[in-house]
């Protein structure tokens, strides 16, 4: 077939088939209208009007699943969005600009300095334009020059024209003057002319983003991509150099990752994926590949400009390119509140370190000037946070786009947010600790105001109360005028509502159930049931697959105790079994033989397998977790003292909070660190400090890359175990695995709790209104107080009556109470609190009121705390000091990769809290809880008794072996250590026939033997 009559030269036709990669026989010439212009050409590089490239392809033509067809296949779904391809021939790499592109934007929207800096000719004024224009990329980033140009000698050079407000038809006509431009095998190196990039994308001529395309058809994929970024881009290269480009990105028909900034082979590739059926990966695509979704929806002119305007930017630590589910969780949500306005509630579930910092910056700063009907949606947007570096990260974002001053505020008291709020303030940061404090004395109006309530954290950050307080403050409140009893008590009920005039954004990665009923969305099911769902879900077991975060529960290794406990006294008295067990297994887990014991581990393991150059480039550091401060300061010392002993390079920090007296002394974190509390996070980052040693205090909310491997002696269970541990799961160069070492938890037990957080997480119903009802009836039957006195207290409680007049209702009460049985007294003073729970969070979700549920919970909130606490003998009182610690030692378990079920997981509703009743004790005899206690945690021994009158005797017995003598005097530790433990296998063995139990657990059993070695070397040493 010949060449239609295009008015193209034959020159021309060849470079159009050559781009295209087409051969005569491939191109569908009828399919080609005849009006179409060929010649619309700008500066010599071809341009095909848009659409007509998807036009060249034949459904009959053969399909090239090469890596070029791949290329091509990717310029044209970016053509059929509005790009335009640009020529090889015109990137200048000298100046890392497209020069025709440059030259065209600058002639169409500044003809006069177009002409001035002389861009259609190679002279020493263009040469000086580039030159500057190059530096101050390099400088400022791509980002921040197409946003806000560059000055050049007497010139303002503008280089981007972002999108038009509404109505700004001056605005609009220069955005559309913008050129988008995508070029193929880039020749970029000055060192190697052949090194060439897949492909190129530019605006206006300056390059934004590259690409290295793989074809899984030619045994190739994304990893091959990102490889040949880290081993042959050098990041020297002008064109790779930081900032000189946004990103830089891997792509196949699978797969998208990106790299912000490139290093080398340290470059840090993140993925930018959809998510496929909960996990990474993208979802099958009926109408092409996996990965269009990059050239037709992300990379679209109106979706990068977006991009560029709201989401891009460098900070001090480097660039920040956002990825897939930042970019859809914040333009869903700014989509849904444009469409709905104000007054609704969404909860976003995404992953701890998945970057919810950045994705909440981001929101917060587009929330300012989001429009409905042309009304701004919000005057100003409350976030809730207790951590720093959200309000950093919130900062360092507003700074890319407005003066930090004048926009963002920060609450530190009552007077502060109030002055704030009147003064307008967009952004108002305020944390959760001080939030019911500075709330507490609001009493301005804000009828007119509309407010957005970002919650960082929700199932810690919004209580009852803090709720509560937060609705007062900005709630709608009426105009000063008498109010009557029934008003007061009305009113008071609508401050508890979640806010009409206000949204509610929720971020977390562990949603409870009541922060799933407040914030979740409304799933009504056929039986009746209301389920409540996340908005949207980011989730661990996504961040896992794109390894965004570790899985912390890869090599998880338990540590069995095994213990005996003696009688000492002669008497046998009773205590109450159930008691004394829970008291016995704390009083051996903290016992000082115990304590040491476990310190010596947590060394070993550490020096041995986490203090190494191998590791993180010898980073790494550990966490120990404690179930008290005492415990906290009993561990700092044994473990410290431990470090000192073998003189080991490093040392252990504490984190707890306030003053204990131990042992005597009044002690804190600076008096036993030796630094300020406030320090602590950045000394565990220098050496020699590489142990943190934890109470509470850490174990939640704490980012630090660095934790590697954390050892456990604290009962954890559900949300707080998946809190706990998933401290480790942060990544950071070299770092590809992490350690638990739990002394103290089941394996199933974890299992099941980040189950509930492995995908999404659904509540199964909403909590039943009508247990307010039971559990009110329950509290009226027991005729503690009349609906008279509720009346009296709190008419006079809302009047600002003093003491003298509510105390007297209390006490009367209170004398009720006394008379009622031990049963009595527990059924109602555990209905009593139960009701006040339920209450304070109902009352924020139901669409109705009820005047008398508040009053009773004004009033239970003052009798509870009155109410002495049934009088219940401690029977399991006295115990400790009738029993001894005979023996002790532990069993490690081997490693094993804890797997989750790959399911969304429902979770019950709020508890209701039911009728209490006083326990029965169950009495036994001290010697049976003796018995029945070292059956169960009593070890592997049938005759523990006589195997350790046989133990007591072996130090004598080690000490008379001469070589073992003769390596303690004239040896150092660790020849002597070696010495003992061939003195201690000799003298096992020859009890073989006489101990033949004490003989095969310390050959057969390797944690046994270990540990024996260990207790006889101490002791003998």
């Amino acid at each position: 077939m010949n060449k239609p009559d295009t008015g193209l030269t034959d020159e021309q036709w060849a470079r159009l088939k050559a781009l295209e990669e087409l051969s005569d026989e491939q191109i569908d010439y009828s399919d080609i209208p005849p009006t179409t212009d060929w010649s619309t050409a700008r500066r010599g590089v071809f341009q095909l009007p848009k659409g007509t490239a998807a036009r060249l392809r034949s459904p009959s033509s053969p399909t090239d699943t090469s890596e070029k067809g791949l290329e091509t296949r990717s310029i044209i779904l970016l053509e059929d969005s509005g790009w335009l391809q640009g020529e090889n021939a015109d990137y200048a790499a000298a100046g890392c600009v497209d020069l025709s592109q440059l030259a065209a934007f600058l002639q169409d929207t500044q003809p006069e300095t177009a002409q001035a800096l002389h861009l259609d000719q190679d002279d020493n004024t263009r040469r000086q334009f580039l030159a500057r224009l190059k530096r101050e990329v390099g400088n400022r980033g791509i980002i921040d020059v197409l946003r806000n140009g560059v000055q050049h000698q007497q010139h303002s050079v503008r280089l981007f024209y972002g999108t038009p407000s509404a109505g700004n038809q001056e605005a609009a006509a220069m955005n559309a003057l913008n050129r988008f431009s995508v070029t193929r095998q880039v020749h970029y190196s000055a060192r190697n002319s052949n090194r060439s990039l897949d492909l190129v994308l530019f605006i206006n001529g300056l390059p934004i983003l590259t690409f290295e395309l793989k074809n899984n058809l030619t045994k190739q994929n994304v990893g091959d991509a990102v490889e040949q970024y880290r081993k042959d881009r050098d990041p020297r290269e002008d064109l790779l150099r930081p900032g000189r480009c946004a990103a830089h990105m891997a792509v196949d028909e699978n797969r998208v990752r990106f790299c912000a900034e490139l290093a080398g082979p340290k470059s840090f590739f993140l993925p930018f994926d959809q998510g496929h059926d909960g996990g990474a990966g993208n979802p099958p695509n009926p109408d092409g590949l996996r990965t269009d979704y990059l050239w037709r929806e992300t990379l679209t002119p109106g979706s990068l400009t977006d991009i560029i305007e709201n989401y891009a930017q460098k900070v001090q630590g480097g660039p920040i390119w956002p990825r897939y589910h930042q970019l859809e969780v914040v333009r869903q949500l700014l989509a849904h509140v444009a469409a709905n306005g104000a007054g609704l509630r969404y909860l976003v579930q995404h992953s701890a370190g998945s970057g919810k910092s950045n994705s909440i910056a981001w929101l917060t700063r587009q929330f300012i000037g989001l429009q409905k009907d042309g009304q701004n949606v919000f005057d100003s947007v409350i976030i809730v946070t207790d951590r720093r570096v959200l309000d950093s990260q919130i900062n360092a974002t507003i700074r890319q786009f407005a003066q930090v001053s004048s926009t963002v505020g920060h609450a530190d008291d009552s007077a502060g947010l109030r002055r704030l709020i009147t003064e307008g303030k967009k952004i108002i940061i305020t944390t959760v600790q001080k939030f019911p404090f500075i709330l507490d004395a609001m009493a301005n109006e804000h009828l007119d105001r509309k407010f957005a309530i970002v919650i960082d954290e929700a199932h810690s950050s919004y209580g009852g109360r803090t709720s509560a307080m937060m609705n007062v403050a900005l709630g709608d409140q009426p105009e000063e005028e008498e109010e009557d009893y029934e008003d007061r008590i009305n009113r008071i009920i609508e401050s508890r509502k979640m806010l009409g005039n206000a949204s509610y954004f929720a971020f977390t990665a562990t949603p409870k159930n009541r922060t799933l009923e407040l914030f979740g969305e409304e799933s009504p099911q056929p039986d009746g049931t209301v389920r409540h769902l996340p908005f949207h879900v980011y989730s661990m077991k996504q961040a896992i697959q794109e390894d965004f975060i570790l899985d912390v529960l890869q090599n998880y290794t338990s540590i069995q105790s095994y213990f005996n406990i003696v009688k000492k006294i002669d008497d046998d008295p009773e205590f109450d079994s159930r008691r004394a067990q829970r008291r016995l297994r704390h009083y051996v887990e903290g016992h000082e033989y115990a304590i040491s014991s476990k310190a010596e581990i947590m060394v070993d393991h550490f020096n041995e397998s986490v203090f190494s150059p191998q590791l993180m480039g010898g980073k790494a550091r550990a966490m120990v977790v404690t179930d008290g401060v005492n415990r906290a300061i009993d561990y700092y010392l044994a473990i410290n003292d431990c470090i000192a002993r073998r003189e080991l390079p490093f040392r252990a920090i504490i984190a707890f909070s306030g003053e204990r007296d131990h042992d005597g002394q009044r002690v804190s974190e600076p008096s036993l660190n030796g630094f300020p509390s406030a320090k602590i996070p950045e000394m565990v980052r220098e050496d020699p400090y590489r142990i943190l040693i934890c109470a509470d205090k850490f174990q939640t909310g704490y980012d630090e890359p660095l934790l590697h491997t954390m050892y456990v002696d604290k009962t954890l269970g559900g949300i707080q175990a998946v809190q706990t541990l998933s401290r480790l799961n942060r990544t950071a160069p070299n770092k590809d695995s992490v350690f638990v070492l739990d002394f103290m938890n089941n394996p199933d037990a974890i299992q099941a709790a980040f189950e509930d957080y492995y995908q999404t997480t659904i509540l199964a119903n909403g909590t039943d209104p009508d247990k307010l009802h039971d559990l009110r009836g329950t509290l009226d039957q027991r005729q503690v107080y009349s609906w008279e006195q509720v009346d009296t207290f709190v008419e006079a409680y809302l009047d600002g009556a003093d003491r003298s007049q509510l105390d007297p209702v209390l006490d009367a009460c209170v004398e009720e109470y006394l008379k009622l049985d031990e049963d009595g007294q527990v059924e109602f003073k555990s209905s009593a609190k139960a009701f006040g729970r339920l209450y304070a969070f109902l009352s924020q979700v139901l669409p109705y009121g009820n005047a008398q549920w508040e009053k009773l919970s004004i009033f239970l909130n003052f009798l509870v705390g009155k109410l002495p606490a049934p009088e219940e003998p401690d029977l399991s009182r006295g115990i400790l000091e009738a029993v001894d610690m005979d023996t002790y030692r532990m069993e490690r378990k081997a490693a094993r990769s804890i797997s989750l079920a790959e399911e969304d997981a429902e979770i019950d509703p709020v508890l209701t809290g039911g009728v209490g009743h006083a326990a029965e004790p169950e009495l036994d005899r001290l010697s049976n809880i003796v018995a029945e206690f070292n059956k169960t945690w009593g070890g592997i021994f049938s005759e523990p008794d006589r195997v350790t009158e046989v133990i007591n005797r072996m130090p004598e017995q080690v000490l008379e072996d001469q070589a073992y003598l003769n390596a303690r005097m004239n040896s150092d530790r660790q020849n002597a250590q070696i010495e003992h433990d061939s003195a201690v296998r000799r003298l096992v063995t020859a009890m073989v026939r006489c101990q033949t139990e004490l003989y095969k657990a310390y050959s057969g059993n390797p944690e046994f033997r270990k540990s024996l070695n260990e207790t006889l070397f101490r002791m003998t040493y």
